[in-house]
């Protein structure tokens, strides 16, 4: 048996007793990783209303150097500045989508550049395109027309820019939409509830699709 199956086994395992577990990436480089401190929370209580799991938040922010071990599946990044992995975290990260993790980056303004330069660092196995709206990670649970926009940045189209191993989706960077802010507490951005909703379904689909990947 696979070491990506056993992973994906014991992941499978976990989600039907415990839960999924989210986790926040504590980065090098200069970014601000920790931007969005009440997103993680909120998307969490908010999956499991609508579908009856039990996803948890790990208490702390994760290094990768801990990752393999923490029992997160599903890791999250954000910030507004530069992101930066050495030689062993890109490793450690192909070997977490190897194993069945689940990566999302989320440009909160200024990151895109460097999160794809390291993204093609760390996957350079991996077939890199922009995900097309018909793509089943916008439909896994909540059907939306593509990625949602939540906070203007340089007046473009919101863009998932997807990963894919041997067909399946295992990373994507999204921009141009920052919903990680919609995922805040409403009063840190007063976003109307309409982008704050959508910004939560497209963050509950990527939550489901971390696990089911069709």
């Amino acid at each position: 048996m696979s070491k990506r199956l056993i992973f994906a086994l014991f992941l499978l395992g976990q989600f039907s007793l415990s839960g999924q577990v989210l986790g926040l990436l504590k980065y090098g480089g200069g970014g601000d990783w920790y931007a969005n401190p009440t997103a993680l929370k909120n998307l969490s209580v908010f999956y499991n209303a609508t579908t009856g799991a039990k996803t948890t938040v790990a208490p702390n922010e994760f290094t990768l150097e801990d990752i393999l071990v923490s029992g997160v599946s599903f890791l999250h990044a954000t910030g507004h500045g530069r992101i930066v992995f050495d030689e062993k975290e890109r490793q450690i990260l192909n070997d977490f989508v190897k194993r069945g993790g689940f990566l999302h980056i989320d440009d909160n303004y200024g990151m895109k550049v460097f999160a794809e330069s390291e993204l093609d660092e760390c996957f350079p196995q991996a077939k890199k395109v922009n995900v097309a709206n018909n793509h089943p990670i916008f439909n896994t649970l909540f059907e939306l027309d593509g990625l949602p926009k939540i906070h203007e940045h340089d007046n473009e189209q919101p863009k998932a820019i997807g990963y894919f191993i041997n067909g399946e989706l295992i990373a994507i960077l999204t921009v141009e939409s920052d919903i990680g802010d919609g995922w805040e507490d409403p009063q840190v951005h007063n976003d109307p509830k309409e982008k704050r909703d959508k910004a939560l379904k497209m963050g509950a689909n990527l939550v489901h699709w971390a696990i089911v990947r069709h």
